[in-house]
C-alpha cells in the first residue's frame, strides 16, 4: 500500500490539512452552534430565562438547582399557555440581527465561502441564512422531511437540527423536545447518520459542557461503533475554546479531536483563524494563519514545522 494512504500517516496530518482536503471533496459538513450567533450580537440563553420568567411571573429562585434551564422553563411555558406560539414569536422578533453587521461579520463570511456542502445548526436563528442572502449564495433551508424531500441539489444545505421559526413543530425548545430527540430517529436525525458516515465533521460554536452537544457527539461514535468498521470513519473534529485534558481524552476515546486556539488567543479569533487557515490551504496556499500574525520570520518558520507545513 501507498505509504502515503495509510491510516497512520492520515492521523498524523493536520486537522486544517484534512479538513481542506474534505471541502475540496465535498465530503465535509460543518455544525454551528449558538457561539457563531452570539459573536454578532445574538442574545445569550440567559436572556431567554429571563424573559421567560417574566412573562410567567416566576421568582428567580425556581430555577435554582434546575436541570436544564430554559428547555424545563419553556414546558412549564407551554403547560400554563397551551402551546409555544407566542414565545416562538417573541423569540423571532427579539433574536434577530442587523444583516449589515452579519455581512460585516468575517466568521460569517468565510462560512459561506468555505462552501460546506451539509451545514448543521441547533441555533433557531436565521442568522446563517441571511450570511447566504447577503453574499448572494444559492442555499436550502431543511427543517423537516418535507424540505428533505424538495431540498434543491448542488447548493450548500443548511440543515436547522433544532427546528426553525417558520415550522412552530419543528423547534426542539422543551424538555418533552428534548427529551423525545433522544430516540434519535426523526427524518432530520435519520439524515445526520447518513452524513455522519460519509463525511468529515467539523464543530464549532458549541460549549463542551452543553449535554445536548455531548449527547450528539456520542451519537456519532456510537453509529460507527455499531456498524462494526469504526477503524473505517472519517475524522471528527471540535473547536474548543481552550484546552482541556479532560474532555480531550473523553472526546479522543469517541473517536473526536479538539481544536484549540493557540495560547494567548481568544477563543473568536482562534476560529477566525482556524477557518481562514482551512480556506486558504483549499486554495492551495500555505499561509499559516494559525501562527501567531506577529512573529518573526525564525518563530513563523518553526510554527509552520509544528503544524506540519514544512
Amino acid at each position: 500500500m501507498d505509504q502515503q494512504t495509510t491510516g497512520l500517516i492520515s492521523e498524523e496530518r493536520p486537522p486544517h490539512d484534512i479538513l481542506a482536503a474534505a471541502i475540496e471533496r465535498r465530503r465535509a459538513v460543518l455544525f454551528v452552534g449558538a457561539g457563531v450567533s452570539m459573536a454578532v450580537g445574538l442574545p445569550s440563553w440567559q436572556s431567554l430565562i429571563d424573559h421567560l420568567l417574566d412573562d410567567l411571573g416566576l421568582d428567580r429562585n425556581v430555577i435554582d438547582g434546575m436541570h436544564g434551564g430554559y428547555q424545563m422553563l419553556a414546558e412549564y411555558y407551554r403547560i400554563k399557555r397551551g402551546g409555544i406560539g407566542p414565545l416562538r414569536s417573541w423569540l423571532d422578533r427579539n433574536w434577530r440581527v442587523d444583516p449589515e453587521k452579519i455581512a460585516a461579520s468575517e466568521l460569517h463570511r468565510m462560512i459561506v465561502e468555505l462552501d460546506f456542502p451539509v451545514i448543521y445548526t441547533t441555533n433557531y436563528d436565521r442568522n446563517l441564512e441571511t450570511a447566504f442572502d447577503v453574499l448572494n449564495k444559492p442555499f436550502a433551508k431543511i427543517s423537516n422531511a418535507k424540505e428533505i424531500a424538495s431540498a434543491r441539489a448542488g447548493v450548500t444545505h443548511i440543515i436547522k437540527f433544532h427546528g426553525d421559526f417558520d415550522d412552530d413543530a419543528s423547534l426542539v425548545l422543551t424538555e418533552t423536545d428534548f427529551l423525545n430527540r433522544l430516540a434519535f430517529n426523526s427524518p432530520l436525525d435519520i439524515r445526520f447518520r447518513a452524513d455522519a458516515l460519509g463525511s468529515t465533521l467539523l464543530f464549532v460554536g458549541y460549549s463542551m459542557s452543553d449535554p445536548n452537544i455531548r449527547l450528539l457527539l456520542h451519537r456519532i461514535w456510537q453509529i460507527w461503533d455499531e456498524s462494526g468498521h469504526s477503524q473505517d470513519r472519517p475524522r471528527s473534529f471540535v473547536f474548543v475554546a481552550q484546552r482541556n485534558p479532560v474532555q480531550e481524552a473523553v472526546l479522543a476515546n469517541w473517536g473526536i479531536t479538539t481544536i484549540a486556539p493557540p495560547d494567548g488567543v481568544a477563543a473568536d479569533d482562534g476560529l477566525r483563524r482556524l477557518l481562514r487557515d482551512i480556506r486558504e490551504r483549499r486554495d492551495g496556499r500555505t499561509a499559516p494563519s494559525s501562527c501567531p500574525d506577529t512573529e518573526s520570520a525564525t518563530a513563523a518558520a518553526r510554527c509552520r514545522s509544528r503544524s506540519g507545513l514544512e
